[in-house]
Order: C-alpha cells, then sequence, then structure tokens
C-alpha cells in the first residue's frame, strides 16, 4: 500500500520540525515539503488558536490543492471551533493531548473522508450549531440545510423544468419574487446559476 502524503505547516519553526519528525516515523505516512503541497492527499497545520491567521493558512493551502486539513491547536474556544469548521477543517486535536499515534490516526480519517473530534469537542460543537440554528437562522426561515421552505419549492419547480413566469403562477407570487428567491439563493450559496442550484439540491439530497 501506498503511504499517504502529508504536509505539515506551523506558525514556528520548532513545532513544524517536531510534528514532521513524528509523521515521519510513521510507516505509512511521507511527508512533503512545500515544493509538492500539491499532491499531498492531507495537511497538517499546528498553531496557536483558530483565528483569522489560522484562516487564511488554511485556505491558501486548499488553494494549493490539498482540501484535507488537519488541525493541532494550543488555544481552542467555542468561537475557534466554528471558526475550524467554516474553514473545512477535517479533524481537530489539541495540541496538549496529541501523540503521534492521534495525529496519524486523524490523518488516515481524513484521507479516508472521515473527521476527528475529541467527544468533548462534538459536544460543544453540537451546542454550537444548535445555538445558530435557533438564534441565528430559524428566525430567517432557513433549516439546517441552509434553504428555506420556499426556496426548496422553487428548487423543486425549478428541477421539474418550469420558468420563472410558471414557478411564479403555481406559488401565487410574482415573478420579480421569484427572482429575487434564486438570486438570493444562489448568492448565498455561492452558486453559479440556476442549473448550478438544482443540481447542488439534488446532490444534497433536498429534491
Amino acid at each position: 500500500m501506498s503511504r499517504v502524503r502529508v504536509f505539515v505547516f506551523g506558525e514556528d519553526g520548532i513545532s513544524q520540525a517536531g510534528v514532521a519528525t513524528q509523521l515521519r516515523s510513521r510507516p505509512d505516512i511521507l511527508i512533503v515539503d512545500d515544493a509538492d503541497i500539491d499532491s499531498a492527499e492531507v495537511a497538517v497545520v499546528i498553531v496557536e488558536s483558530v483565528d483569522e491567521s489560522c484562516a487564511r493558512t488554511v485556505r491558501a493551502i486548499q488553494r494549493n490543492g490539498c482540501p484535507r486539513v488537519v488541525l493541532v491547536v494550543s488555544d481552542l474556544d467555542d468561537s475557534g471551533l466554528m471558526g475550524a469548521v467554516e474553514v473545512g477543517a477535517c479533524g481537530v486535536l489539541r495540541r496538549r493531548e496529541t501523540t503521534p499515534e492521534r495525529l496519524e490516526a486523524a490523518v488516515m480519517a481524513a484521507v479516508g473522508g472521515d473527521g476527528t473530534l475529541a467527544p468533548d469537542l462534538l459536544g460543544r460543537l453540537m451546542v454550537q450549531m444548535s445555538r445558530l440554528q435557533r438564534d441565528v437562522l430559524a428566525p430567517r426561515g432557513i433549516g439546517p440545510s441552509g434553504v428555506t421552505d420556499r426556496e426548496l419549492d422553487v428548487l423543486r419547480l425549478l428541477a421539474d423544468g418550469f420558468d420563472t413566469a410558471e414557478i411564479a403562477r403555481r406559488l401565487a407570487y410574482s415573478e420579480r419574487t421569484i427572482k429575487n428567491v434564486i438570486h438570493d439563493l444562489t448568492s448565498r450559496l455561492n452558486l453559479k446559476n440556476r442549473l448550478h442550484a438544482v443540481a447542488y439540491a439534488m446532490k444534497a439530497g433536498l429534491i
């Protein structure tokens, strides 16, 4: 079996070298340097906290061709936990609890499409997501999927091939309202057009 190619980034050279050395000793892992980051399957990023600097680093790594990132964090509060989710981290480990074995397991989980999170962090994340749904999304009529009931109705009719005028007639809205619904949905979810919106909804199992 080929070894998993891993890129290691640390905010300080000592942390980066230490983690790279630990992982280099694992028989299933091959450490790659900056020049080969686009070939890395997983990046391990060691930071003090999940802040804007961390987010920029993760996004840069993802843009360079390595979408899976495991964060090793010294100071992790609820805001940082949500920040890790927002940047698409596959795993989050507390630095003080990270052993070579746990780090290797997190890397292997990321390669397999799974995530790694300590049980207490998972509980905190669920509380944060529940609060977000209750206090922010629900008052705006947005469900856990990020789509409102009205947007789902429009998406279903778009998928059935109806144009704006027909959708407006069937849902008893003006054509302008339907256009605004589609615009708001595509803008919020960074979708290119109506076809992309329908494809997104189908892939996500919304329609």
